[in-house]
């Protein structure tokens, strides 16, 4: 037995070497794509172009000008001075932002009223629009207080000491709030899953496109060792994968890894399972490489949209969140980022390795019953 499983791991690892698009898929393309996603996947959002349009011309707006100018969010482009300036420069999406003051805003400020600014913000992009009248309410919040305090001292003569609520925050496991160190470990997942589900896929499809699965079945091959030969050398190279992959984030991009490698390792070996198996499946309904490829795209879509690699699964609706417990790659991703990020073991993470187990076993079950059905 275990000499028929090594003549198929041998064979495998000769066909793989000696393919060069194999290589370059297993070895080329996902260095090539963690790091472009390693630059691009980022939801921090600095230098927003804005654009000023000021009406009233006096000191005081031209002190708010100056706190935008001088925040890292804004980067003040142009100015402009008609509404049919303002228009088309978002139209054209050539800002993002206009701060515009009105006549009397000087006025107002230095009376009794209150001074207003208004914000015009493209709402095509919702997160930037959020992001952006966030950081600029906090700017107007800060000038607005400084204002207050500098006409009580100009009143009273003294230095007041306001009474307020001083805010002491700190952020745990991501300190910086760099939002690479929260994607990087979820491309790693993405790019261990496309990886193993692709070569498991094409691998025996292609078997069946050459002639040489009707071959291997008049053989004494059991389906078992052919299952066996067939999806341990795709594991071998998903973790070869994954260690390039990890070493890029940790050395290049500086993504700390606080838990343990061992845990790493092992749950990457039960999530394999699961993602091996369904491209076990997917070969088993698949006749040529161009329907694998396609089923495989069809079942990454929403596998990648309920695993909270792009969207926060907490924003999703009810029926969606208890569809992603049915996603084995939320769960991969959950410990991924507690070992990258968080440094946690298996005191917290068993329930999610709990979880890819079951859907592992089950679905590896389940593929191998119908591939030898197929047989």
């Amino acid at each position: 037995m275990f000499e028929r499983i090594q003549t198929i791991l041998i064979k495998e690892f000769k066909q793989v070497f000696r393919d060069p698009r194999m290589k370059t898929m297993i070895f080329i393309g996902p260095v090539l794509q963690v790091l472009i996603f390693g630059y691009a996947a980022t939801t921090d959002v600095k230098n927003i172009p804005t654009a000023i349009y000021d009406l009233d011309s006096t000191p005081e707006s031209r002190d708010v000008i100056r706190a935008f100018s001088y925040s890292k969010y804004f980067k003040i482009k142009n100015y402009v001075y008609s509404d049919k300036e303002e228009k088309e420069l978002i139209d054209k999406s050539l800002v993002s932002v206009v701060l515009r003051f009105n006549h009397g805003f000087g006025r107002d400020l230095e009376g009794n009223k209150g001074a207003q600014i208004q914000l015009i913000v493209d709402g095509t992009d919702s997160n930037t629009a959020g992001i952006a009248l966030s950081y600029a309410a906090k700017i107007i919040q800060k000038y607005s207080y400084s204002v207050l305090q500098n006409r009580a001292n100009i009143v009273l003569k003294q230095a007041l000491a306001f009474p307020s609520v001083d805010l002491r925050d700190r952020a745990w496991f991501n300190e910086n709030l760099k939002s690479r160190d929260y994607f990087i470990p979820g491309v790693i997942a993405m790019l261990v899953t496309v990886t193993s589900l692709l070569l498991t896929a094409l691998a025996i499809v292609r078997e069946k496109e050459i002639g040489t699965m009707e071959q291997l079945l008049v053989s004494p091959i059991k389906p078992i060792e052919f299952i066996l030969g067939k999806l341990a050398p795709f594991a071998v190279l998903s973790f070869i994968d994954l260690t390039f992959i990890a070493a890029i984030g940790v050395l290049w991009f500086k993504i700390p890894i606080r838990g343990s490698i061992l845990l790493l390792v092992g749950s990457t070996c039960i999530y394999l399972l699961t993602t091996l198996g369904v491209g076990l499946f997917i070969s088993t309904i698949c006749s040529t490489q161009q329907e694998a490829a396609m089923s495989m795209a069809l079942f990454l879509m929403p596998v990648n949209l309920l695993s909270g690699f792009m969207f926060p699964i907490t924003s999703m609706p009810t029926v969606m969140q208890y569809l992603t417990y049915l996603n084995p790659l939320r769960y991969y991703l959950e410990i991924l980022r507690g070992i990258f990020l968080k440094g946690i073991g298996i005191r917290i993470l068993w329930p999610q390795i709990l979880a890819l187990l079951i859907i592992g076993t089950s679905v590896i079950t389940l593929s191998s019953l119908r591939f030898h059905k197929r047989l």
